[in-house]
């Protein structure tokens, strides 16, 4: 949000909103003064849900375009600007610095297609990332390849004047004579597709239309493009378009039902292309994150061929591995963190296929296939080690990551023998580094020239005791020898949910928080997958309550330590760690100086009912259903406001793009907490904001220049709020 030279008036009363008070009514830190805020209508409706009976005052806040609701983000708006008018020199200053560190060359992961390479980057001075290309031809001098000069393809400045339309790189075909890509505006899920004429670096007539897309494929030839998407009613399938033709001339090849089995909305369907052009394969993941995994192909040599299940009706999680026709699989079936086996049709089921690597303690995180080598990736107490096998499952080397932090396997073609490999730390900007098969050595092919001094700072694990006694670990990381007194401000974010590991990366927020001597930490949650499935089994349905016993011990431990004080912690999380953020304001409200709660999941008793919030009903469950209200509506934030309670400093942040959480969230919390705030003791108020951008959303893809005054916002308040001068 810019600040602007003036705050808007607004008319009291419109449409059941009213404005601030001239009268100083909340107080933020370091002399930050403000009047009520926008007083927001109250008109009760009431349901039985799951066999409570609720009562929402705020639900006509959940019709994102009525004018009452128009009038109350305005006023919201306004307010908000008042807060950062009157830190204005505090954020300026963040403003300079993130400038600073984001604006640099940032190049993406590259795709190798007969002696080119295709990549995002984004260069220092704009705002979006284009694709570009170049020859694969280099030379390496002091440790790093010289690149030979890259041919911009597709100009992403072209799309939008305000910088807020993002490009993808979708598919390259496999003479790298097409390119398929996708445009979406500011962070919406939602893109158009495009193809691209490679050497006229003109796109072609082909374009599919505004959709939640999951997945494409190009055949080698180049003729046919497949793809799938998420259609009105919600429900997947996947397309057959033939290039040159129009996308209403399209067929479907899959979705509606296979084997009698009906396919719905919570089947989300994805679909690639293998890399020798032999198979179509249509991927079926049962829910978010999903309960079961089919993998089913078709033989594109065969005019007649029908879908075969080489995975079908296991409650697992499988990937396919390909290497010519040689299929490994992937899964936790029958093992909770991860084996490999080598597939193989007639056994959906996958009992009598070869093991290739066992389970082991470590989960397995991510598989990859280069030359005839399988990279295989675990996390060790949640860091990242990448095991190099033969085919045949034999040790034959491993990736040496340079400390603590996050590297990804080796990804390349199958008949290469070069590969490419990430890393990234709290201390290290994102590097990618080029991996030789042959003679195992890396070379730096791309390192961002961010202005921070890693050699200034560490990464330490430490191990802290939850409720109930589980070992959880944590990452800390700031300045070396900075003490620990107590009085240094810590910003602590987390997650918790839907399988995903936490690891370190870098992050121009959290290295402006360390370098103004703070501390940055990250609990590894309960509900993640950082000790494999039983360790995400732990955070889900029932089990919920095990992430927040694990993010409130993680506060108590820092505290307890002299890290910290409560005053001086600070707290952020967005999507499910906006959840996450809503049951510390609701449970803990002690714990903490300040909360940012970003594109959240509050009002868990109707989150499913709303944009694509029912595909999460196989990690929170649905408050429909009487057995698991019963302990939704224990911790749902939204349901848990209480009167009489002081609360931290919060900001809510959301916008109109975000089609992935619905804002209604954000916009209905907001209004609650603070009519519950203002009718504490005036001593004991303090400020709670809803920062609402019209065009922001839940996917990244807003231009650099608004991320960094979104991020300038949220570091001001946090920083402010927690008392730091």
């Amino acid at each position: 949000m810019v600040i602007r030279s003036a705050i808007l008036a607004i008319c009291a009363g419109l449409m059941g909103v009213q404005a601030a008070g001239h009268a100083v009514a909340i107080y933020g830190r370091n002399g930050v003064k403000l009047g009520a805020p926008p007083a927001a209508a109250t008109k009760p409706v009431t349901d039985v849900v799951g066999g409570h009976t609720l009562t929402d005052s705020y639900r006509w806040l959940e019709d994102n375009q009525s004018a009452e609701t128009r009038a109350f983000l305005r006023a919201e708006m306004a307010y908000t600007d008042s807060y950062f008018a009157q830190v204005a020199p505090l954020r300026d200053r963040i403003v300079a610095r993130l400038t600073e560190l984001e604006r640099v060359d940032q190049t993406g992961l590259p795709q190798e297609r007969r002696g080119a390479l295709f990549f995002m980057k984004r260069p220092a001075d704009e705002n979006q990332a284009s694709i570009y290309m170049e020859p694969a031809s280099y030379e390496v001098q002091g440790g790093a390849v010289v690149h030979p000069g890259a041919v911009r393809l597709v100009d992403a400045r072209s799309l939008s004047r305000d910088a807020n339309a993002s490009v993808s790189l979708a598919d390259i075909s496999r003479k790298g004579d097409l390119l398929v890509y996708g445009i979406r505006h500011g962070g919406a899920d939602e893109e158009t597709v495009r193809v691209l004429n490679v050497a006229t670096k003109k796109n072609t007539s082909d374009e599919l239309p505004l959709a939640r897309y999951m997945g494409f494929g190009l055949t080698p030839d180049g003729k046919t493009l497949f793809y799938a998407k998420t259609l009105t009613d919600g429900n997947g399938a996947v397309f057959e378009h033939r290039i040159g033709t129009a996308s209403d001339k399209d067929t479907q090849v899959f979705g509606g039902t296979y084997r009698d089995e009906t396919l719905g909305p919570l089947d989300l369907i994805g679909c690639d292309v293998s890399e020798n052009g032999h198979w179509l394969i249509v991927k079926v993941s049962h829910g978010v994150p999903a309960t079961r995994e089919d993998i089913l192909l078709k033989d594109l040599r065969k005019p007649d061929a029908k879908f075969e299940p080489l995975v079908y009706s296991v409650d697992a999680r499988s990937q396919l591995h390909m290497y010519g026709d040689r299929m490994f699989v992937s899964t936790d079936a029958d093992a909770p963190n991860g084996r490999v086996l080598l597939a193989k049709f007639g056994d959906p089921s996958m009992k009598s296929w070869v093991v290739v690597i066992p389970e082991g303690k470590s989960p397995i995180r991510a598989v990859s296939i280069v030359d005839g080598e399988m990279f295989v990736g675990r996390l060790v107490d949640v860091k990242t080690q990448t095991t190099i096998y033969s085919l045949h499952g034999k040790k034959i080397g491993e990736i040496k990551y340079p400390t603590i932090g996050s590297g990804s396997v080796v990804f390349g073609r199958e008949k290469s023998d070069v590969g490419y490999y990430t890393f990234s730390s709290f201390t290290v900007p994102p590097t990618i580094y080029q991996y030789n098969v042959t003679t195992g050595e890396s070379t730096v092919w791309s390192r961002p020239k961010v202005p921070f001094d890693s050699s200034q700072y560490e990464v330490r694990q430490v191990f802290y005791t939850s409720k109930d006694g589980t070992r959880v670990p944590m990452f800390i990381a700031g300045r070396k020898g900075l003490p620990m007194d107590g009085k240094a401000p810590l910003l602590m974010t987390g997650y918790g949910g839907f399988d995903i590991s936490m690891t370190p990366s870098f992050d121009p927020k959290y290295a402006w928080w360390m370098e103004q001597g703070g501390f940055f930490a990250l609990p590894n949650l309960r509900g993640g997958g950082e000790y494999g499935e039983k360790w995400h089994e732990a955070g889900m349905f029932e089990h919920k309550q095990n992430v927040f016993d694990d993010w409130f011990a993680a506060a108590e431990y820092l505290i307890a330590n002299h890290y910290t004080t409560k005053e001086r912690l600070a707290i952020t999380g967005r999507s499910n760690g906006g959840l996450l953020m809503g049951a510390s304001m609701t449970q803990r409200p002690d714990l903490y100086g300040a909360i940012l709660c970003g594109y959240p999941l509050l009002d868990m008793s109707r989150y499913q009912k709303f944009l694509i919030g029912r595909w999460w009903t196989t990690e929170y469950g649905s408050a429909e259903k009487p057995d698991q209200a019963a302990y939704i509506l224990k911790y749902s934030p939204y349901q848990n406001i209480r009167q009489g309670v002081k609360y931290p400093a919060i900001m809510f942040l959301s916008g109109d793009s975000d089609t992935r959480v619905a804002p209604l969230h954000a916009r209905k919390m907001a209004a609650a907490m603070q009519a519950t705030v203002m009718a504490e003791p005036e001593e004991e108020r303090r400020p709670v904001l809803l920062h609402y951008d019209t065009r922001a959303g839940h996917s990244a893809g807003v231009s650099v220049q608004q991320a960094i005054h979104d991020t300038a916002d949220e570091l001001t308040f946090l920083w402010n709020e927690t008392g730091v001068k």
